[in-house]
């Protein structure tokens, strides 16, 4: 019998959740909130970490029978430093479209029609109207063009935008993708700039105070990828001129401490890392961890294989 961890309850989440497993398999459950390491640590052949649960990783250390570890986040910058030699790690590719995409959107909306401000507003019984910058009109630039990326484009399809412009690390075409080794010159030229590249050591604070600084005035950063793409220090000293706009769903530090200034600055919107977390997740994670297990139960190959090249 081959064991595997799944971040669930027990046998009765499974059978709800996946139906029935292929044979062959064991299950013992790590993640669903608060239990004890299983005494299987030492057993454990193919581990699903759980989603978003400071620790998890660290218990990699500890399995000596270790060969596949299968993430429920799509980037795995934060995983490959505790994946073992020789295990081979898949992520959560295509889980978090729906709802990352939707996220940016929102966000995206609620910074140009001052959600935040109204929402403050009502909890003071107070009626004061401020105008909104629109989605229509405005010139988006999408930096990250992978699956999440090109979610966030067909979404943006029915809001009248005047443009979007692909970046990725790779230039392509049909439809047109520039190279982010182009990404400078293309900022002038963008209204909204919305960042969904992976965090790699190229693209760590890619988004610095040059870049920044080339973006026009009232242009809006969206950062619903990792924090650290995103210069911090360069980001405050940006919107605190009040010449840019920021709506950010990741922050680097994360959590962002009480007392940083980016909390209080007028036209920064933050949301806390909440992108993959809506109703959209458990249906799309659920189909990825069957489809898995019944890949790794056949002996067949596992998709979203990711490097864990250091």
């Amino acid at each position: 019998m081959t064991l595997v961890w799944l971040p669930f309850t027990g046998p009765d989440e499974v059978r709800r959740r996946l139906g029935d497993l292929p044979p062959g398999l064991e299950v013992d459950y790590y993640g669903a909130g608060g239990e004890d390491v299983p005494a299987s640590v030492d057993e454990v052949e193919l581990y699903v970490l759980p989603y978003m649960q400071p620790g998890a990783k660290e218990l990699m250390a500890r399995m000596p029978r270790l060969r596949v570890v299968q993430t429920l986040t799509a980037g795995v910058d934060d995983v490959v430093p505790h994946v073992p030699d020789g295990v081979t790690l898949c992520n959560a590719a295509g889980v978090h479209d729906a709802s990352t995409a939707e996220l940016a959107v929102a966000l995206m909306l609620a910074s140009g029609r001052h959600l935040d401000v109204f929402a403050r507003q009502q909890a003071e019984s107070r009626w004061h109207s401020i105008n909104g910058t629109a989605l229509a009109d405005q010139r988006v630039l999408i930096f990250g063009h992978g699956r999440i990326g090109q979610a966030i484009e067909a979404r943006l399809a029915g809001f009248e935008v005047a443009s979007i412009t692909r970046v990725a690390r790779r230039a392509r075409d049909e439809p047109l993708v520039h190279s982010s080794d182009e990404l400078l010159d293309l900022l002038a030229e963008t209204d909204v700039l919305v960042i969904i590249a992976p965090l790699t050591p190229e693209t760590d604070r890619v988004i610095g105070a040059e870049a920044l600084s080339r973006l026009p005035d009232g242009a809006l950063v969206v950062n619903v990828a990792r924090g650290r793409l995103v210069d911090t220090d360069a980001l405050l000293a940006e919107t605190s001129s009040g010449r840019l706009r920021a709506a950010l769903d990741v922050t680097d530090p994360e959590p962002l401490p009480a007392d940083h200034p980016l909390w209080r600055v007028p036209d920064v919107l933050i949301s806390p890392h909440v992108g993959g977390a809506s109703s959209a997740f458990l249906p799309r994670a659920d189909r990825l961890i069957k489809a898995q297990l019944a890949r790794y139960a056949a002996g067949e190959p596992l998709i979203n294989q990711v490097s864990t090249a250091r």
